[in-house]
């Protein structure tokens, strides 16, 4: 069982922007900068850990729950764009990375990560939950 499945259920807390009867938002707790979401479909065991393994239905709706998590993310920080990533070699779960973008350089994974307080972390989620449309 991944990280991403213990937290999914409540084992290991997190900031969650969002959640659907599929899909879960929570921050990234090594942000590149404020507001870096990641977006996870929830999986019965084994975890896929790569998106193209997911069923085309799965995939449709983990995209879907993710351009709504983006909007809201753009909304509440007033970012230009939100970047989109898979990279998936950090956890062997299938999982997307949105990232508020004012310019290029802010997507780069190789940049320090910040390091946030609880009371920030939650701040931003919470801005975020709230600029969502509902999912």
């Amino acid at each position: 069982m991944t990280i991403f499945t213990r937290i999914i259920n409540g084992d290991i807390p997190s900031y969650k922007v969002a959640e659907s009867e599929r899909c879960y938002a929570f921050l990234d707790i090594n942000p590149l900068v404020k507001g870096h979401t990641l977006v996870i479909p929830k999986l019965p065991e084994p975890e896929a850990d790569y998106i193209f393994d997911l069923d085309d239905e799965l995939l449709a709706d983990l995209m879907v729950f993710a351009k709504k998590v983006a909007a809201g993310i753009k909304k509440a920080t007033g970012c230009k764009r939100v970047g989109v990533a898979v990279l998936g070699m950090e956890v062997n779960h299938v999982h997307i990375h949105l990232v508020p973008l004012n310019s290029e350089k802010d997507m780069l994974f190789t940049n320090p990560k910040l390091q946030l307080s609880a009371n920030e972390m939650a701040e931003i989620a919470n801005s975020i939950a709230q600029a969502i449309d509902p999912v």
